[in-house]
């Protein structure tokens, strides 16, 4: 009796690849955050983001990072389940541990649990919530196409998990009140799901073409982000555009963690000769290193004590992925051996 519940635990964990949702509630925890500091400053001297902080709606944030992370894995391998009967027989769907019908039922639920949470948290930040809705239903939709076609694209699919990651952080704070903190999370995704790419050499293989569409496409919604906050909150001189996109010394400290990522990348290139295993760790590290992103804003701009509570989601995370490697290995080891007959 334990062992088939332990099993459909294991299974529903790994379909919606629940491992990794820490980062996706790192980056929605750190824009809420974020998002008091800079209402505590404008409502005057003497306040702090604790006194305008509103744990209902951190928690419903919570809950529509967790919604829409497991609804978009959920998506991919349900789209991905014929591919994957001949290249990764050992996940959910192909292997049969899961029914399609099922796998379709959590998908649906986890998209509306995205939906109802996010209706939450535009009920509790109201005037801004309604754009924090319209940005979670964008966030599906971007979703969706990557899930259905933007992974078959290349450069548009690349794009396409950063813009993800980028409007996912904006939910929490449409104004987007430290505008570096999501464009960081939209370039770093971008980048190292490149990167990664090209090292496990998966194809169709990146051409010059692909990396000058990915770089450009990056760059353009870099400038039209930068621009459009500075136009709207600057007073169109230098000084005043710095102020308004929070241009201060404490962004070093994000910088700071961008150095030390690519020091990481560094280390874990020289240490795996082979390129498909370096690919592989740099992509679960890098995503990983969100939480670190998130945690160093929330030390520069808010409360290093809040910082230190963020990144404990960062060895939990690791742990999750550990522990669900664990858990998998323990289940294989009891099953039955299946043989195959030789052929003469």
């Amino acid at each position: 009796m334990f062992r088939p519940l332990s099993q459909r635990i294991l299974t529903l964990l790994q379909l919606t690849r629940m491992a990794l949702v820490f980062t996706a509630i790192a980056d929605g925890v750190c824009e809420v955050l974020l998002r008091a500091q800079r209402a505590a400053t404008e409502a005057g001297v003497g306040k702090s983001y604790l006194d305008v902080l509103d744990i209902k709606a951190l928690v419903a944030m919570g809950l529509t990072s967790v919604g829409l992370y497991g609804f978009g894995m959920s998506l991919n391998d349900i789209i991905d389940r014929r591919r994957d009967s001949s290249i990764a027989a050992h996940r959910p769907l192909p292997s049969g541990r899961v029914g399609l019908g099922t796998a379709h039922a959590i998908c649906i639920c986890l998209g509306l649990l995205a939906a109802w949470s996010a209706a939450a948290y535009a009920h509790w930040t109201a005037p801004t919530g309604w754009m924090s809705f319209m940005l979670v239903v964008t966030t599906g939709l971007f979703i969706t196409f990557y899930d259905f076609a933007g992974k078959y694209l290349v450069a548009l699919g690349l794009l396409s998990l950063g813009m993800i990651r980028f409007l996912h952080a904006a939910v929490a704070a449409p104004l987007l009140p430290v505008v570096w903190h999501p464009l960081m999370l939209l370039n770093h995704v971008v980048i190292l799901s490149a990167v990664a790419y090209h090292w496990e050499e998966k194809r169709p293989l990146l051409t010059p073409v692909h990396w000058l569409t990915v770089l450009g496409g990056l760059a353009g919604v870099d400038v039209l982000v930068i621009v459009s906050i500075g136009w709207r909150r600057g007073d169109q001189t230098l000084s005043g555009l710095a102020e308004a996109l929070e241009v201060k010394p404490a962004l070093l400290l994000p910088v700071a963690a961008v150095l030390v990522f690519l020091l990481v990348a560094w280390i874990v290139r020289r240490r795996n000769p082979a390129a498909r295993d370096a690919g592989q760790k740099l992509m679960l590290y890098g995503l990983l290193w969100l939480i670190v992103y998130d945690s160093a804003f929330v030390a520069a701009y808010v409360s290093w004590a809040a910082a230190g509570i963020l990144l404990v989601l960062l060895p939990i995370a690791w742990w999750s992925v550990q522990f669900m490697r664990w858990w998998s290995k323990v289940l294989s080891l009891g099953q039955r051996p299946a043989f195959q007959r030789a052929r003469t």
